[in-house]
């Protein structure tokens, strides 16, 4: 397992998506985590790849880095409009973001 994918609790690895339909364009995202979220020319927020690539498939994931699971996790706790989503990769199952259990 790489850096990049040990990232999540007890090891496991997160990926986060952002949903543009719900985006608001506040850009709390992109303050807290600007190595993970950016916002295009359009006003939304969008992922970002390990080799800072802006991801604009829509559902476009992106791995969570473990020195900045703090601040994917603030940014999908914080966001205005409940687009961010943080899940395990392994089961999909969300962990941070409007639908985590």
């Amino acid at each position: 397992m790489s850096v990049q994918e040990q990232t999540a609790e007890g090891g496991e690895a997160l990926e986060v998506w952002i949903d543009q339909d719900l985006c608001t364009g506040d850009g709390l995202c992109a303050h807290y985590a600007p190595e993970v979220f950016e916002l295009d020319i359009d006003g939304l927020a969008y992922v970002k790849s390990p080799d800072d690539e802006l991801l604009q498939d829509k559902g476009a994931t992106t791995p969570v880095p473990l020195p900045l699971l703090r601040d994917v996790a603030d940014s999908a706790r914080e966001c205005p409009g409940e687009c961010i989503h943080v899940r395990r990769v392994s089961d999909k199952i969300e962990v941070y973001g409007p639908d985590a259990a």
